[in-house]
């Protein structure tokens, strides 16, 4: 993409609404603009990574055999009163009528809407186990919606659902779901830490929020120093296999962290003093385990094997997606910018002309441009006549993880400058070299 054929509307100085670092730089990147309260317009670069963190989430899902699906967002407050939760939400429910007069709501999520999916259509155990999700818009009327995306009202959620027919076999699937996660907060760069919750209204009473440690984070969290040094890394995991992914969920989750919520200072007590730690952090996921709630109260039923109609064993697993890109700019950030992991960066490499109109630079980076196309990487070319001061702050603050920066005097001698926006060190190389170092780089990801 060249840079002079985008629409990046972006600011010079901090807008005075911004309270938090990744609601500063989403606005002065013209990644969003606010529409009302809590409620954003997602801009190309914006919506871009947006689509990538959906991108990783529905290739963890699905490598765990678990299948997409689109349900609607407005749902019929009948299914919310036959599982008792209509009245008892509370005003974050944003409930409305149609022309009928019938009661319907915005969902806030979809416990109800997929069980009656689920009883339509299944009615025998050999249909199970079961695990459907999907990555959809979400709304909660928020008392105070503030911090950008990570308290709007409106946002954009993986919800995942699971059918199984014992317990045994939803705790497999709730296990199997931690490591997924686990997995899809790796990738993006982040360290998300597993702690146990508190259900909340969703109920449960297996659940575990995943947190990122930021000074902006919402919760106060506790925790043994130990879990921050655990990673699950490429290690092969078979998701058919209810020992390993149990063993991960103890490798996780054995150790002390949980939330103020479930804080327990005795137990806490016993973590060696100097592994215990206090801190905030940003929930960007949570899974449950509720067992037949909701199965019960709808009627969800199949046949066992003795031809008895049993409820099904259930949960429910969350990802904030669009919550996820502002906990990434929280935990990767310096006073310039963004700083993106390679993972979910928006463009992979930055070009930089500084003499646009020299015929020499001018060909210089459209070579790179088009080998680092060719290659299947996606660069953004600032062929813009701005003054090189302007073209380094747009892409310190945009943040991508790497920049080639074409002059007329390194061309002299043969080089181009290649950056990496995290560490800040160049190094001087032929054209050759850069795109062959940015294209390795991309390639062992």
């Amino acid at each position: 993409m060249r840079l002079s054929r985008y629409f990046l509307p972006v600011l010079k100085e901090d807008p005075a609404e911004a309270a938090i670092v990744s609601h500063r730089y989403m606005l002065r990147a013209g990644m969003i603009k606010q529409a009302s309260a809590g409620i954003y317009s997602w801009l190309p670069l914006g919506f871009k990574i947006l689509r990538k963190i959906e991108n990783i989430v529905h290739e963890e899902q699905q490598k765990a055999g678990h299948m997409p699906m689109l349900m609607p967002t407005i749902q019929s407050a009948d299914l919310w009163r036959e599982s008792g939760r209509y009245e008892d939400y509370g005003d974050e429910m944003l409930r409305i009528q149609d022309r009928h007069g019938r009661d319907m709501l915005y969902g806030p999520t979809n416990e109800e809407q997929i069980t009656d999916t689920f009883r339509a259509h299944v009615n025998s155990y050999k249909d199970l186990p079961l695990t459907l999700y999907q990555i959809q818009w979400k709304f909660r009327d928020e008392r105070r919606p503030r911090f950008g995306v990570m308290r709007g009202r409106e946002f954009f959620m993986k919800d995942g659902y699971n059918f199984d027919l014992t317990k045994e076999d939803a705790l497999h699937a709730y296990n199997r779901h931690l490591v997924t996660y686990l997995r899809t907060y790796e990738r993006l760069g982040l360290q998300a830490i597993p702690m146990r919750a508190d259900g909340g209204p969703i109920g449960g009473d297996y659940t575990h929020e995943f947190l990122v440690l930021a000074e902006t984070g919402e919760s106060e969290v506790f925790y043994d120093s130990e879990v921050t040094d655990i990673k699950l890394g490429n290690r092969d995991v078979d998701f058919d296999d209810k020992a390993q992914c149990q063993e991960i969920l103890e490798e996780f989750t054995t150790r002390y962290a949980r939330t103020d919520e479930t804080h327990d200072e005795a137990i806490f007590a016993d973590v060696p003093e100097e592994r215990r730690r206090s801190a905030r952090g940003i929930e960007v996921g949570q899974i449950f385990y509720f067992g037949t709630k909701y199965s019960e109260s709808m009627n969800a039923t199949v046949i066992d094997e003795n031809q008895k109609l049993v409820p099904v064993h259930m949960g429910s697993h969350g990802i904030g997606v669009s919550r996820l890109l502002g906990a990434i700019i929280e935990a990767s950030h310096d006073d310039k910018g963004i700083i993106w992991p390679e993972g979910v960066t928006p463009f992979h490499c930055g070009i930089v002309n500084l003499k646009q109109g020299d015929d020499e630079a001018d060909a210089a980076c459209e070579g790179i441009y088009s080998a680092l196309t060719k290659a299947g990487l996606e660069p953004l070319y600032d062929d813009r006549k701005e003054r090189a001061g302007g073209k380094f702050a747009t892409m310190d603050l945009i943040g991508l993880p790497w920049r080639i920066t074409v002059g007329p005097r390194g061309l002299k001698n043969g080089v181009v400058e290649l950056t990496s926006r995290r560490t800040g060190e160049s190094e001087e190389m032929s054209p050759e070299a850069a795109i062959a170092k940015v294209v390795e780089i991309y390639a062992n990801l």
